[in-house]
Formats: C-alpha cells, structure tokens, sequence
C-alpha cells in the first residue's frame, strides 16, 4: 500500500522550484512505496508564499518557519533558504521528530553543520542533503563504471565549474537574489555554491581527499548591499584553483569561478586511469566521453556514450532510448532515491554525516587560500 508522506516546504525561490517539481512528479514515474503531498509551504513574503502556493499546488501556507515545523500533518520538512538559515531550521525540525532535507550545502562551515548532524542522529530522523548533480544519470554511471574497474587504478580527477555573472562591479552584495556574494548568509562563494558540487562528486566517485592547497580571490573588493544601500567588504571568494590528493593516491585538480566571461554553468568533469577516461559536460549532460585504452590500435579513440538506455541509471523509468531528460530530472531522482531509502531502511546519501565532510573540505579551501599552505585531512 501506497503511503502518504507530506511535504512542507521552507522558502518560494529557484530551488524551492526544483524541489517542488521533483516531489510533484516523483510518484509519477518510480514505486517507491510513497506518495509525496505538497502540504503547506512557510515564507514571511504573504503575496510571494501564496502566489508560489497556487503555481505548485500546496494546500496551505504558513509565515513562519516554526509553525510549519509545529504542524502535526507534516512529515518532512525541505529546506530551500539561504546557508546562514539551514542550522536553526534543521535542528528545530529534527527535535521535533520531522525527515529534514536540505539544499546543500550543509551550512555555511563544518563547525555550524555538526550540530545538524548529530541533532538528526540524535532524532534518529532520515536527512538528507540535495547534492543533485550526484544524480545525473551520465554522472551516476560514471560512478558505477569506475566502481567496476573499468578505469583500472585513478591517477587523476579534474573539475571546473565556471560562470561569469558577478563580474560587473554593481551586482550588490547580500539580499533576496544576491545572497550569495555576502559572506554571512552564504559563508563563502564560490566554495560553497559551486566547488561544493565538484568535491561532493569527486569524493562520492574516487573516494575522500587527504589533502589540499587552494588559491582563492575577491576581484571585486566592494560591493554595495541590498538591504542597507550602503557599501560594504565583500568577504566571499570569487573564485578559487585547488590541487588535491585523493586517499587512492590519485591527484586532484578544481576550480570553479564567477568570473569566465561567456560560461553560465560550465560544470565539466574527467577521470584519468591506468585503462582508460571518463569525461562529461553539464552542457552536454546525456553523454559520457569513454576513452578505453584496450580498444585495437587502430580503432582506438574517444566513443560518446548516449546515455538513454533503460539499462542506464535511472533511465528506465522515463522515455524510450534516444530521448533525452534534463536538470529537473536530477531532483526527481534524488527525492525518488530518498523515498526508496525510508522504504527499504538504506538512507540515500549524502546523509548530513556525509555531507558534513564536502563542508569540511570547504573550509579547508578558504583556509588555505588565506595561508597559501598545504591543508592535511
């Protein structure tokens, strides 16, 4: 029997959107046991929180976080607000004995999502963080080609995700769009918001990171703010290069920055090893480059992989092969995967415990980037 698990949403904006989307459609197209109800969405901004309401098909709306959480026909509470706000809500939700979902990162530092961490665990409530990229199908099967030895031994993994739209020098700082760049809400900048996703998936696919050196730069000094007009320090990093060594021995290179003119979401992977590489394009998200070294001579070469097949991660379950699924179908996966977690009693990861180790490796990014030492793990 199908069981109802309702949802209540904390925040109306971009990734409220997609989270809303994969809990709308989730039941559409995988069994999982469960049948997610958009039961009732908290904001403080009345028109915004019911107009957000309406468009998704949430039964109710409530001002404050808290009286969401307090709410006895709620199961589980998602966490779509800025960094600076994850902690409170997680923990309240937690003792109140709610599933907590995240969008990641964790917290702002390691030293702030501890807390979280053992509030769930003390709870023992399922959590989960929404490392979406980690569910792309391409990506996932990347992670299953290496756990099978296709690759032989990893000699090197290598990540850039690059944007370009904080370059102008009047982009505020801090606000309900530009959070990101004030160092309070969002605790760093491009560490946090966009190597984040590299080193979840780097350490999810090659295993952890033992230690690294990062350089780490604010081209633009100062920024006026949102809230107080007035102009302020800007704290976060704006971009940032780090070298890694892997546990497995491999070598690591990152970087991510808001500052490459032409690219708005240039997340790019490759995985060198001793038999063949991987490679793929959020651009080009379907497809996986497969470079298999034992091919004959003169066939030998790069082969592009059409990830559509039903025997492909989680292709199965949508279209027929040749069609292709985009961005959105990532979150779908992750709540389809969380679901089957409470069904079959195996959390789906990244659990905040295992998310909890991307934020340790952020903070030793800003650091280093600020000493220009090497970091051990």
């Amino acid at each position: 029997m199908t069981k109802q698990l309702n949802i209540g949403m904390v925040g109306y904006g971009f990734m409220a959107r997609c989270h809303s989307h994969a809990w709308a459609s989730v039941s559409h197209f995988f069994d999982t046991g469960y049948h997610p109800v958009l039961k009732a969405v908290a904001a403080r901004n009345d028109s915004k929180v019911r107009r957000f309401a309406e468009q998704w098909g949430y039964e109710s709306i409530e001002h404050d976080w808290r009286s969401l959480i307090e709410r006895k026909d709620i199961d589980a509470i998602d966490i779509c607000v800025p960094n600076d706000l994850h902690a409170e809500i997680a923990i309240a939700a937690a003792k109140a004995g709610k599933m907590v979902l995240t969008e990641k990162p964790l917290a702002r530092t390691a030293a702030e999502g501890q807390p979280m961490v053992d509030a769930v665990e003390k709870a023992g409530v399922p959590n989960l963080v929404w490392y979406n990229y980690r569910r792309v199908p391409a990506v996932t099967l990347i992670k299953q080609l290496v756990e099978e030895g296709k690759l032989g031994r990893i000699f090197h993994y290598r990540a850039k995700f690059l944007q370009d739209w904080t370059i102008s020098p009047d982009v505020p700082q801090g606000g309900p769009g530009t959070w990101r760049l004030d160092v309070n809400a969002a605790g760093s900048g491009v560490t946090g918001d966009l190597l984040a996703h590299c080193l979840d998936s780097a350490i999810w696919i090659n295993g952890g990171i033992s230690s690294l050196t990062a350089m780490t730069e604010t081209f633009v000094k100062e920024r006026t703010h949102a809230d107080t007009g007035k102009k302020q320090t800007v704290g976060i990093d704006d971009a940032a290069a780090v070298l890694t060594r892997f546990s497995n021995g491999a070598l690591g290179t990152f970087e991510s920055t808001r500052y490459a003119r032409g690219h708005k979401a240039a997340y790019t992977l490759e995985i060198n090893g001793e038999k063949g590489s991987l490679a793929w394009d959020l651009h080009d998200m379907n497809r996986v480059q497969w470079f298999d070294h034992s091919t004959e001579g003169r066939l030998r070469g790069w082969t592009n992989i059409l990830v559509t097949d039903g025997d492909h991660p989680y292709l199965g379950k949508w279209w027929v092969p040749g069609l292709i699924i985009g961005f959105e179908h990532s979150f779908t996966h992750t709540a389809a995967d969380f679901l089957e977690g409470l069904k079959t009693g195996k959390p789906a990861a990244p659990t905040f415990r295992d998310a909890l180790e991307t934020n340790r490796l952020c903070d030793a990014i800003i650091a280093s980037g600020k000493s220009g030492s090497w970091v051990n793990l």
